[in-house]
């Protein structure tokens, strides 16, 4: 997927030298006097003006120089710190939000930039406690309502996003903010079109606004719009020459295009801005692949699989880029355990048998080549725990609301055929998080495993009322084929792959529907487009 809830902000700390080559060009005339309340009310104006339009240093600079003339720190450290937040120096940004008060009239800035703070830093109670504060001074502002929405969301709590999300819309129609949030949260609900329309709204209120344009840009991507795509990317380009993500957005467009190298080469122009990033992780490690340095191609899906262990994606490029290394002693090391799960893809479980028959080892290869070769749906079964379940069950025990804990314990306890404490397990984990569809999700899993399938429609509905996902489609489109609704699972997921049309999932599943159906002309349609998609 190119769209994604995290975006890639391109500006950098300025070094010292540079700071001073702007003070000089910012103060080329003579500062208004720091005391009187009308220069102070011009300058945080100026300042407040230049953060809008997302100019951290050209806010920062004038301010530093008041306080140097007189100005107290109090009457601008919100807007400092929230100036160093934007550039991206937190550790700054921490000194100034935090080593004074706040004045009566900047509190609910104040509070509001320490709560994003906290936000980006990862401290959500923390930045829980400071959004609370910064209510208190500004209960109906809409953009703190869109950063009460981003928290909400960062902590799981999806649907109570959605609502915070909305409340600040209807604050202000025109808050640039929300309509961008509100736009990622319907993506993640009802899929890439429906998310459009906000981003649109939001491009006709501030037609250079680097967050927008990104997120549409991915959108559209997504949707399959390449060439409205690359119109927005070189737009993003003329308002922000160095943004990573248009950079990644065009290399994507690359390679879906079979320019390998003209991929790369755009790749290398973000420098290290993406390097944690799964997606370009993912990226990079196919266009080493398709360009024959495998070495680094394996170095890369590593690295994505020990980032998302869960990420069978990940785990699949990494042993193919193995196979082609000629490395099966390590094919075999690292998924040979897979192989053995009983939704071992028929690739895995042939690529593990080709790798024992290399190994001189026949009869071993055996077992998994007979698999491999099988047709038909692979049953619901859960993933490994990874650890004992004694061990699962104290981390569990310690935090029993937290997936971190509740999800692992589960599967150990599915693995050692508990179904019914592993219900009791995720059915608390779910009454004590409503609003993550990822909660929902796994009660209805453990349902679908115990043969509950009604239950687990019920559960997987509620979950894709919240966030409507690839994971939650597979599920459903599974669960209402058990219970006998093929037809209901022909239009939900069409519905989907309306709405996300290069979900290449929801067309597997569409083919293997209808080839069960004697659609047989429908499933060669998808088939082909599939192999269009070099799926086939």
């Amino acid at each position: 997927m190119i769209s994604s809830s995290n975006t890639i902000s391109s500006t950098r700390r300025w070094p010292l030298v540079s700071r001073l080559v702007a003070a000089a060009v910012l103060f080329a005339a003579a500062l208004p006097v720091a005391g009187s309340a009308p220069a102070l009310d011009g300058l945080r104006g100026k300042a407040r003006a230049a953060l809008d339009r997302g100019d951290g240093i050209a806010a920062e600079v004038p301010l530093r120089e008041a306080v140097r003339n007189g100005t107290p720190a109090d009457a601008v450290r919100d807007l400092v710190g929230e100036a160093l937040l934007l550039e991206g120096d937190r550790t700054e940004a921490r000194r100034w939000l935090t080593e004074g008060a706040f004045v009566p009239d900047a509190a609910g800035n104040g509070w509001r930039v320490r709560g994003r703070l906290e936000l980006a830093e990862g401290n959500l109670p923390r930045a829980a406690q400071a959004f609370d504060q910064a209510l208190r001074f500004l209960p109906d502002d809409a953009g703190l309502w869109g950063d009460i929405a981003r928290l909400r969301f960062s902590g799981g709590e999806q649907a109570q996003a959605i609502g915070a999300a909305d409340h600040a819309v209807r604050l202000d129609p025109n808050n640039v903010r929300a309509l961008e949030l509100r736009g990622m949260l319907v993506r993640e609900q009802y899929g890439l079109r429906a998310a459009l329309p906000w981003f649109e709204a939001g491009l006709r209120i501030a037609p250079n606004d680097k967050a927008l344009l990104g997120e549409y840009a991915a959108t559209l991507g997504d949707l399959g719009q390449y060439r409205a795509m690359l119109a927005v990317c070189r737009k993003l380009i003329e308002v922000d020459p160095k943004n990573a993500r248009a950079l990644y957005l065009q290399a994507v467009l690359a390679a879906r295009a079979g320019k390998t190298e003209l991929a790369r080469s755009i790749l290398l122009r973000t420098g290290s801005a993406l390097r944690d990033m799964p997606a370009a992780i993912q990226l990079n490690g196919i266009l080493e692949y398709r360009a024959g340095n495998v070495n680094l191609a394996v170095e890369y899906f590593d690295r994505l699989s020990r980032m998302q262990p869960d990420n069978l994606q990940a785990q699949k490029m990494l042993a193919r880029a193995l196979d082609r290394q000629g490395d099966y002693r390590q094919i075999l090391d690292r998924f040979e355990i897979v192989a053995r799960q009983p939704w071992a893809s028929p690739y895995m479980l042939a690529l593990v048998g080709h790798a024992w028959e290399r190994q001189g080892k026949p009869q071993r290869a055996a077992p998994y080549l007979a698999r491999a070769a099988q047709h038909g749906v692979r049953p619901f079964a859960p993933l490994p725990s990874g650890a004992p379940l004694g061990v699962l069950g104290v981390r569990y025990n310690e935090a029993p609301n937290f997936a971190v804990n509740a999800l692992p314990y589960v599967r150990g306890l599915l693995e050692m055929r508990l179904n019914g404490e592993a219900l009791a397990v995720a059915t608390r984990l779910r009454d004590a998080n409503p609003g993550a569809s990822e909660a929902h999700l796994l009660v209805g899993d453990v349902r679908m495993l115990a043969g509950d399938t009604t239950g687990a429609i019920a559960d997987y509905d509620r979950a894709a009322s919240i966030r409507y996902t690839e994971p939650v489609l597979v599920r459903m489109d599974a669960a209402l084929r058990a219970a006998g609704r093929a037809r209901e699972a022909d239009g939900m997921t069409a519905r989907y792959l309306f709405q996300n049309p290069g979900s290449v999932q929801a067309m597997k599943l569409l083919e293997a529907g209808w080839r069960r159906e004697g659609r047989d002309a429908d499933a060669d349609a998808m088939a082909q487009v599939l192999a269009g998609r070099g799926q086939g």
